[in-house]
């Protein structure tokens, strides 16, 4: 991939995947798409690979194993009160100048793998569906599966838009959607029964090893 060509996928990523959902990813992903630097060091990512998510996902792993730097201040996640993102860059790029060496090894030895908790609130109403057809527990089969979080789907509560909440009502995950389109979708005011979950994946992710759950949180 060129530079040119993985310029176009940071102001890309900016625009499809950070716009109303990370204003810092959004800010730093089209500064990015015009660093010489910055890009070169994101190609170091494998072919096939997400370069944006394995480049913010490896500085974000960085800081909260505890790098010490003045770019933490600008990550709610790491910080109560972040500062504004219009600041961030110069931070950002010294950081990923200073270790660049660690975000290397990051970039071709990690993967970026799907772990969307939030695709489950168009899995649900699909699941009520099937349930209220065959009316016996569900048996869930998941290839690539990853870290697993997918498959429990019936773990968490979802709302739509209505006031009304469905799935798991003692959960601590809420998933919050809005029918933008046409009516509300079929759904049960309870999570169909499952009667037994596999997933398969390369790679696994065990939530229950620091490393691995560093990593998810980091993307």
């Amino acid at each position: 991939m060129t530079i040119d060509q993985m310029s176009i996928r940071f102001k890309t990523f900016a625009e499809a995947e950070c716009r109303g959902s990370s204003h810092l990813y959004e800010y730093l992903a089209l500064r990015i798409a015009e660093d010489s630097d910055l890009l070169h060091l994101a190609a170091e990512a494998p072919v096939g690979q997400p370069a944006p998510n394995l480049l913010f996902g490896a500085v974000h792993f960085l800081l909260l194993r505890g790098r010490d730097h003045s770019l933490r201040e600008y990550y709610p996640s790491i910080v109560e009160d972040a500062k504004e993102v219009q600041a961030s860059f110069p931070h950002f790029k010294d950081f990923c100048s200073l270790y660049s060496e660690e975000i290397t090894s990051i970039l071709k030895t990690k993967l970026v793998q799907t772990n969307e908790v939030r695709r489950c609130a168009y899995l649900y109403p699909i699941f009520c569906y099937i349930y209220s057809q065959v009316r016996t527990p569900l048996s869930l089969i998941e290839i690539g599966t990853s870290a697993g979080l997918q498959l429990l789907w019936d773990q968490y509560s979802y709302s739509y838009g209505s006031g009304e909440l469905y799935g798991n009502k003692e959960a601590t995950v809420l998933l919050q959607s809005e029918v933008r389109q046409g009516s509300e979708p079929f759904l049960l005011k309870e999570s169909p029964s499952v009667d037994s979950r596999v997933g398969f994946d390369l790679h696994i992710n065990d939530v229950t090893k620091n490393e691995d759950a560093l990593w998810l949180k980091a993307r």
